[in-house]
C-alpha cells in the first residue's frame, strides 16, 4: 500500500486562490462563530440562531434575482431578522413560550419567502444548493474582506458586552435589579448574532450553521464551566472543524457543510462522554 504523501497534500490547500480564501474566510467567521455561538448557547437563544439562519436563505435568494451579491442579501436579512426576533422577545421566562411562537412565525414567512425566490429565478438549482449547504468555490477577495471587517466589529462589540452580557444571560432577573439594561443588551446581542449567522452561512451554508454556531460552543461548555477558558475552547473547537472540515472536503469532493457538521458533532459527542464519565468536572 503506497504511503500517504501528507505534507504534499497539504501544499495543495495552498495551491489553489480559492482555497487560500476558504481558509481564510473559514479563519474568520471561526473566531466570531466561536464567540457568539457561546453566549447563544448560554442565553439558550439557540432556537433565535436558528431561525436567522432560515432567515438568510430567502435574503440570499432574493439578492441574486434581483442581481445583487448573495451574500449582501444574507446579511440583510440576518440583521432584518434579528430586529424582528427582538421586537417579539422578552427574557423573562413568563414570556417565552410567546417568544418561540413570534420566532417560529418568522421562521415560516422566511421559508416561505426563500421558496418563492428560488422558484422565480429560472436555473438557481447551483445556487440554492449553495446557499444551503456550503462551499469553498465562490468566495472571492472582497468576500473575504467583507468577512474581516464585520467580524472584527462583532468580536469587539461582544468584548465590550460580555461582562453585563454575562451577567444578565445567567441571571436576568438580578441583573435587572442591580441597573443593568437588560433589553437593551438582548437586542444588540441579536444583532450581532444576525452578523455571526451571515458570517458562518458563507462556509457551512444556511441549513448548517449551527455546526459552527452551537457545536463549538456545546463542546466548550461541556468540558468547562470558566467562561474565558470556555470562550477560548470554543473559538479552537471552531478553528479545528472549519480547517479539518474544508481540507478533507477539498480532497474528498464532498460538502464541505457535512464535514464541517459531522467533525464538529463528533467532537460534541467526544466532550458528553469525556463529561459523564468523570475525566472532565468543570
Amino acid at each position: 500500500m503506497p504511503a500517504v504523501d501528507v505534507w504534499g497534500q497539504l501544499q495543495q490547500l495552498f495551491a489553489y486562490h480559492f482555497m487560500v480564501n476558504a481558509l481564510l474566510a473559514g479563519t474568520i467567521v471561526a473566531v466570531s462563530a466561536g464567540t457568539i455561538g457561546w453566549f447563544m448557547v448560554l442565553r439558550g437563544q439557540s432556537f433565535a440562531g436558528h431561525t436567522l439562519s432560515q432567515v438568510g436563505f430567502p435574503g440570499a435568494a432574493g439578492a441574486a434575482l434581483v442581481g445583487v451579491n448573495p451574500g449582501l442579501g444574507l446579511l440583510v436579512f440576518c440583521v432584518a431578522g434579528a430586529l424582528g426576533i427582538a421586537a417579539l422577545g422578552d427574557r423573562r421566562s413568563v414570556e417565552r413560550r410567546f417568544e418561540a411562537a413570534g420566532i417560529g412565525s418568522i421562521l415560516a414567512f422566511a421559508l416561505a419567502l426563500g421558496f418563492l425566490f428560488a422558484r422565480l429565478y429560472q436555473g438557481f438549482v447551483g445556487g440554492v444548493q449553495a446557499i444551503l449547504f456550503g462551499t469553498f468555490l465562490g468566495i472571492s477577495d472582497a468576500q473575504v474582506e467583507v468577512l474581516l471587517a464585520s467580524s472584527v466589529v462583532a468580536v469587539l462589540m461582544i468584548g465590550v458586552l460580555a461582562r453585563p452580557l454575562l451577567f444578565a444571560s445567567v441571571d436576568p432577573d438580578t441583573a435587572a435589579a442591580r441597573g443593568v439594561p437588560v433589553r437593551v443588551l438582548s437586542v444588540a446581542f441579536l444583532l450581532v448574532l444576525g452578523v455571526g449567522v451571515a458570517e458562518a452561512a458563507q462556509i457551512t451554508g444556511t441549513l448548517l450553521v449551527f455546526a459552527l454556531l452551537v457545536a463549538p460552543a456545546a463542546t466548550a461548555q461541556q468540558l468547562t464551566v470558566r467562561p474565558s477558558l470556555s470562550v477560548a475552547l470554543s473559538v479552537l473547537v471552531a478553528l479545528l472543524v472549519t480547517w479539518v472540515g474544508l481540507a478533507v472536503a477539498f480532497w474528498s469532493g464532498l460538502p464541505v457543510g457535512f464535514w464541517v457538521t459531522t467533525i464538529a458533532f463528533a467532537l460534541y459527542l467526544g466532550a458528553r462522554g469525556l463529561r459523564a464519565s468523570g475525566v472532565v468536572r468543570g
